[in-house]
């Protein structure tokens, strides 16, 4: 069943992960792992399928972006961490994933879906993605059905947000991009940001 987890603490978990090295490490945890940074926890439905490794590998490219916020970020499905492996190794010109460097969760016994409620009617998961905080709190959600890639920039978009919101405690308005002005969320401030910006939105 789908769930809104923005607000709630990010439920931890341990399972089986393929790491970036490529060793495995058979109790890999969120928790342990995030360690105070930013996670980006994406899910996607099953390996050696046809969006998904788009979507992987356009995470794989812009893993030294995150790392630059500060953010770790980890792909999880309903497949085994022996299936993870071996997509790893096939070349990305047989539909492969290269070496991408973020750890792949094997969530085989379908709790770590469950619960975040991304898992479908027949027991693979939505593409979701969730931004979580240094303080393991949910801050973004998104999920797309099955036929729709995800935009990973937009996920970097919305972190930045979140950055900038701790930072200097205005809010972002809508297509905020990093080096925009924030908004006071004040009335005050409301109508002085359109006032400046309403034509542009």
């Amino acid at each position: 069943m789908s769930q809104v987890l923005v607000g709630q603490e990010a439920p931890d978990f341990t399972a089986p992960a393929v790491m970036g090295d490529n060793s495995i490490d058979g109790e890999f945890n969120l928790k342990s792992y995030l360690d105070g940074s930013y996670g980006v926890l994406f899910f996607y439905p099953l390996d050696f399928t046809f969006v998904c490794p788009s979507e992987i590998i356009a995470f794989d490219h812009r893993v030294k972006a995150f790392e630059e916020r500060g953010a770790k970020v980890i792909a999880c499905s309903i497949d085994s961490h022996f299936t993870h492996l071996a997509w790893k190794n096939t070349p990305v010109n047989e539909g492969g994933l290269g070496q991408v460097q973020f750890p792949m969760v094997a969530d085989i016994t379908k709790d770590i879906v469950t619960a975040y409620g991304v898992k479908t009617g027949p027991g693979i998961a939505f593409r979701g993605t969730f931004i979580i905080d240094k303080n393991g709190v949910v801050r973004h959600q998104l999920v797309n059905d099955l036929p729709l890639g995800r935009n990973v920039d937009e996920t970097l978009r919305t972190l930045d947000a979140l950055m900038f919101h701790e930072e200097h405690g205005e809010v972002c308005p809508a297509g905020w991009n990093k080096g925009d002005s924030g908004m006071t969320a004040t009335p005050d401030g409301v109508a002085a940001y359109l006032a400046d910006n309403a034509d542009n939105l």
